[in-house]
């Protein structure tokens, strides 16, 4: 691994573009965009206001600047730096803003999920979308077929509006069987949507593209339900995670169960393969009166193999409050389906890896630390990991190790992000982010 050295950021706004070529990063209201391999920068853009959100256009030649609180949207070309565009809301307020597949359309919702407006940049077109459903993950894009899918509330009903993106007619509208629907999700090939019930009630829906209702399913009743889903990038299983700690996969042609994974607190399973992190903090030498300087947050750390009954780390939730911790609230397949990670909530220190060839427990990672951020590399098996220290973490199925980030001792890092093609991460912290190169990305760990 090789690092480059600390670039500042702001409110951990840094993304790669979908070509590979391109890193852009907010400062404030600035915009800066670097090349990957040398990260020198390219092009720097001043926005209007504090950036609050960034995203590439699919085919890299776009980038969008959201500036919530001014109900603004500026986007910037990389081919032309001097061509603008502002998208003003007015006193319609600003909540989201996203591009469409085709890169040439942008989406803007207004304060209290109003109406959703569709913003032309070949033609200058204003298109309006109503009744959006006021809820986090409501529209989603296929990207095969080009379609988008948009939740909606009439006359305290739910429905699935299906949009063309290329003209943005509607070609598909359906009453859902939910009474409180929380998010849509198309599986990767475009073939299936998948609707879920909020938390009150566990109810999955799949529908095709023309709206029939291809399964329904319901774990359990009389208790919190679906807290998040993750579709296989091959289309062919979708987990499910719930409140009640398990994580269900449901199979492509039944859409039935075919597996359920708990998170008990005591595991003894020979089969498992337990990876146990230990730390060692700097400590005060003879005569010293404080720790030297660069010290303080510098901690070593490593993986050791552990045998045997092991006990996980788990944090007592008050199920009295409002979003209580507790169930499978992070989770996703690997690159190629085989592996699924899973974070229980009020096991924050555990990552729970499954194979998904044998449907069981494969290995078990317990960190010193809670897990703040986990992702997949997208080409190889292998995923990152950050806990908010200076070091960052990788797994494959050849094993795990713990790498300090040799930089000032103040980096933490909280996010990580691969690039597209797994041979580099972005390390970000709180105000600060670092590159982390693999030199050899067809190298197991």
């Amino acid at each position: 691994m090789n690092f480059s050295e600390i670039f500042k950021q702001s409110n951990q706004l840094c993304k790669f573009s979908p070509d590979g070529n391109y890193l852009a990063n907010a400062v404030q209201y600035r915009l800066i965009v670097r090349d990957v391999k040398t990260l020198q920068i390219l092009n720097l853009y001043t926005c209007l206001d504090a950036v609050q959100y960034v995203e590439w256009s699919s085919d890299s030649q776009f980038i969008l600047c959201g500036m919530y609180k001014r109900g603004l949207v500026q986007i910037w070309s990389l081919e032309q730096p001097e061509w603008t565009c502002k998208i003003d809301e007015g006193s319609a307020g600003l909540v989201a803003a996203r591009w469409s597949p085709d890169s040439r359309h942008v989406l803007t919702t207004a304060d209290f999920h109003l109406r959703i407006t569709v913003w032309s940049l070949v033609n200058k077109s204003v298109s309006y979308i109503k009744y959006p459903k006021g809820c986090q993950k409501g529209l989603d894009f296929n990207d095969v077929n080009q379609y988008l899918a948009l939740a909606e509330r009439r006359e305290c009903k739910d429905y699935v509006s299906i949009f063309t993106c290329n003209t943005w007619q509607l070609v598909k509208h359906f009453e859902t069987s939910t009474d409180d629907l929380a998010g849509v999700s198309w599986s990767p090939d475009g073939r299936v949507l998948c609707v879920y019930e909020n938390c009150l009630q566990y109810k999955v829906l799949l529908y095709s593209v023309d709206g029939r209702c291809l399964s329904e399913y319901s774990a359990y009743e009389h208790a919190l339900g679906v807290k998040n889903i993750a579709w296989a990038p091959s289309s062919q299983f979708l987990a499910i995670g719930s409140y009640d700690q398990k994580v269900r996969i449901l199979n492509h042609i039944t859409w039935r169960a075919v597996a359920e994974f708990d998170h008990p607190s005591e595991l003894d399973n020979p089969n498992v393969i337990v990876y146990k992190e230990w730390e060692r903090r700097p400590q005060l030498l003879d005569g010293e009166s404080e720790l030297p300087r660069g010290t303080l947050f510098s901690t070593q750390s490593k993986y050791e193999l552990v045998e045997g009954a092991v006990l996980i780390p788990t944090i007592k939730t008050d199920l009295n409050k409002a979003n209580p911790k507790i169930g499978v609230g992070k989770l996703g397949f690997s690159a190629n389906s085989k592996y699924l990670y899973t974070i229980n909530d009020n096991m924050p220190h555990t990552l729970w890896i499954w194979d998904i060839q044998t449907l069981s427990l494969a290995f078990l990672l317990i960190h010193a630390s809670p897990i703040k951020c986990v992702e997949w590399d997208p080409v190889h098996t292998r995923l990152g990991l950050a806990t908010g220290n200076n070091s960052i973490y990788m797994w494959s199925p050849a094993g795990c190790l713990s790498v300090p980030v040799p930089t000032e001792a103040t980096f933490q890092v909280n996010v990580l992000r691969w690039h597209l093609e797994g041979r580099a991460m972005v390390l970000i912290g709180k105000d600060e982010m670092s590159m982390c190169y693999l030199t050899d990305p067809e190298q197991q760990i």
